[in-house]
């Protein structure tokens, strides 16, 4: 084992909760130190975008399958469309004197990590020159942090379908790490999937796709985003470059150009990142993991299974539209105990996670899928109540049924579509289970079922790197953007659970080594709607920006 992927499961573990102890945190909250979940680079010129009064577009159900909505030219409105439905501002919230926003992309604690950079071509109204430039959430505006020469643009996307705009995204940890201690790192990877199928399907409903340039390093991206090194406790790290580009095009390429990656380091970079807190508390073990999972410059080969398409869920109304859910989406707080869904919905949620290579948002993840989902079924009708698993590869199924205890069931539910891999492991009431393995939370028993994310392990990381370790959150965080998008289709909500107690849930499985591991706890139901909080429209304007 090499010394990096030591680290990385020394990481793991010590990051662990058990129902004696919980992970290393800061205790009380300190929020005099509270940071700004808002970046600014000070003396950037600045570019507003057009925001939009209404919600329009395709439907849900037509958007998530590649090819069935007509692609959108490259345009000022369109780059400002792509961040509106992505990584913008969703409302305000307010309760007496506090008032806090909400964003398109959710994160945990409503901290947000997650930094967003575009680095583009010319764009009519927009770009007059290719620019780097980071994205400012609260105003919905672009601040230009470089230019650079248009040689160096079209050599850094020779290889890269026409029209072509790069997404980069960044983490900074003290955001997490404030509030949640050592686990942060895992919270900041999560948050990453989460914005990454966030501009998937904002992607999708201009009939553009996004796919993630997965061989670049992250000194690479670092540099071309103009991040600045160090350990420094407010540093952005790199995370990934996604482009982004129309659906009648493919990418036969995940590979950038070395010598237009180098042009781009010598940028002249404008703007200063301003202070997020006025003092820090430090978590090595954070410094140690980051550096443990940093990505060299590598090309790999990954072997995604040519298996058909997965057959087309059950039919959500055409008139639900996919950017209406976007903007509607809200992490439920609490869950009311009595909703339920029927089988059909049931089903046709799970159908949707399953990986496909025209399916939104796992067509933007390079890799065959790692993650599969754990349910703790409620009040599904028609579906008994009980611990059933999804096997999102089944090429994968006989290694679960090896590495479980041999004391489940394994059968198909009665009713249960021929072309989902889902398996009841065993029945009855399980709902005290759910909560006591989610940190003793009650949403995760009073929803209509909870989901524990389980992703292969130690054979990826060994296959790939350590470096990849990332990469499995970054999955379970694109299952469930999806998954809040599908309960919201359905008139419910969902939220996910960074808390749960680690090894009782492989211990619940009978798994003896660290083959398979939970990342990820997710629940879905019926939100208690808190009335006591009065919701404010997400910007003062929302009529079109002037053009600048």
């Amino acid at each position: 084992m090499s010394d990096k992927l030591a680290k990385v499961i020394a990481y793991h573990e010590a990051t662990k909760h058990h129902y004696h102890a919980y992970a290393p945190g800061p205790g009380m909250l300190d929020w005099a130190t509270q940071p700004d979940p808002f970046r600014r680079y000070a003396g950037a010129v600045l570019l507003h975008l057009d925001k939009y009064l209404s919600v329009d577009g395709p439907s849900y159900e037509q958007a998530l399958i590649e090819g069935r909505v007509g692609p959108a030219a490259l345009t000022r409105e369109t780059v400002s469309r792509l961040l509106y439905d992505s990584m913008a501002l969703s409302a305000w919230k307010q309760a007496g004197g506090n008032r806090w926003a909400l964003r398109v992309n959710p994160s945990s604690g409503n901290l947000h990590p997650t930094e967003a950079y575009v680095i583009s071509g010319p764009v009519a109204g927009l770009l007059d020159v290719p620019a780097v430039c980071h994205y400012a959430p609260k105003l919905h505006a672009l601040e230009v942090r470089a230019r650079f020469a248009i040689g160096t643009w079209r050599d850094l996307v020779a290889g890269l379908p026409p029209q072509t705009v790069i997404i980069g995204l960044s983490s900074i940890y003290w955001r997490e790490a404030w509030k949640y201690g050592a686990r942060a790192f895992r919270y900041c990877q999560h948050d990453a999937g989460h914005a990454i199928a966030a501009i998937g399907f904002a992607a999708a409903a201009l009939g553009w796709k996004a796919t993630l340039l997965d061989d670049p390093g992250d000194a690479a991206i670092a540099d071309m985003l103009g991040l600045p090194r160090g350990h420094e406790p407010e540093a952005e790290r790199p995370e990934c470059l996604l482009a982004v580009y129309s659906q009648v095009h493919t990418c036969d390429t995940r590979v950038l150009p070395h010598a237009a990656m180098t042009a781009m380091a010598g940028n002249e970079w404008h703007g200063t990142p301003n202070v997020l807190s006025p003092s820090h508390r430090p978590w090595p073990i954070i410094d140690e993991a980051g550096a443990a999972t940093r990505k060299p410059d590598t090309v790999i080969p990954y072997i995604v299974s040519a298996s058909p398409e997965p057959v087309e869920p059950a039919s959500i109304d055409s008139s639900t539209l996919l950017r209406r859910l976007i903007h509607q989406r809200r992490s439920a707080v609490a869950m009311d105990g009595h909703t339920g869904l029927l089988a059909t919905g049931f089903y046709s949620m799970l159908s949707r996670c399953l990986p496909g290579m025209k399916r939104f948002p796992f067509n933007a993840l390079p890799w065959p899928p790692v993650v599969h989902l754990l349910l703790f079924v409620h009040r599904v009708q028609d579906v008994p109540p009980g611990l059933y698993l999804l096997v999102r590869d089944p090429a994968q199924a006989n290694d679960l049924r090896e590495k479980f205890d041999k004391g489940f069931e394994w059968v198909r539910p009665d009713g249960c579509p021929e072309d989902l891999p889902l398996y009841r492991l065993a029945g009855g009431d399980c709902r005290k289970l759910a909560e006591s393995v989610s940190c003793h939370q009650e949403i995760a028993a009073d929803g209509v079922f909870a989901v524990a994310m389980l992703a292969g392990f130690e054979r990826p990381l060994k296959a790939y790197g350590p470096w990849f370790y990332r990469r499995l959150y970054w999955e379970c965080g694109a299952i469930g953007q999806l998954l809040y998008l599908e309960a919201e289709a359905y008139g419910i909500q969902a939220t996910g659970i960074g808390c749960f107690f680690d090894n009782p849930v492989h211990e619940l499985l009978g798994l003896k080594d660290r083959s398979y591991q939970s990342l990820y706890h997710f629940t879905v139901g019926g939100a208690v709607i808190d009335t006591r909080l009065t919701t404010l429209p997400p910007y003062p304007d929302p009529a079109p920006a002037q053009r600048t």
